[in-house]
């Protein structure tokens, strides 16, 4: 256990019993327990393998590589459908992590393995994230905005082609478009 993740746990107003439980599980198959986004991360030879997050609803288990495990049971949600290797194992009761505990410790396991391994998950490429119309008209009118674009990095570059693909209409699209020019032109990201 390490001192500086128990203040995750202190403050919970929900899921202190599965937290606090989850830990356990987590910490019993070797791993080191860092404080990373504000969030109990536990590693193999400092890189990430599991994340315990919560939200409303649930709390969970996040799998950095999730995408790379079996999954036997099934039982690997992807959060949406832009996740491409995270994967999480949801929880809304202790009752639930109790029961689950031998398959938990599998998957903890099998992605110890992955990254022993050195596995490494297949990324889709910048270029095949659709683009749309109207930003795609703004990079042919503006050669500095699309030099902009281009050197932004390709997480920087999804995360604006994914903002710009969500909006339904034209007008909204157009609108985002318009708004994040100037961002895209200083070289920052979306969230920057």
């Amino acid at each position: 256990m390490n001192p500086k993740v128990d203040f995750f746990f202190n403050k919970a107003k929900k899921w202190q019993k599965e937290y606090e439980k989850l830990r356990a599980v987590v910490l019993d198959c070797g791993l080191n327990e860092e404080l990373k986004w504000g969030c109990p991360c536990y590693t193999f030879e400092k890189t990430n393998v599991v994340l315990i997050h919560g939200f409303k609803e649930y709390c969970a288990l996040l799998f950095h590589k999730g995408a790379l495990l079996n999954d036997p049971e099934k039982i690997l949600i992807q959060q949406t459908e832009n996740v491409q290797s995270a994967r999480q194992l949801r929880f809304t009761s202790l009752e639930e992590i109790v029961h689950l505990e031998k398959t938990i410790k599998a998957y903890i396991f099998e992605a110890i393995e992955v990254e022993r391994a050195g596995l490494k998950v297949e990324f889709k490429k910048t270029k095949e994230f659709p683009m749309v119309e109207e930003f795609e008209e703004k990079l042919k009118e503006n050669t500095h905005l699309k030099a902009a674009f281009e050197n932004l990095t390709p997480g920087r570059q999804r995360a604006y082609l994914l903002h710009f693909a969500q909006a339904k209409q034209a007008k909204t699209r157009q609108s985002r478009v318009e708004k994040y020019i100037p961002q895209i032109l200083e070289g920052k990201g979306l969230n920057d």
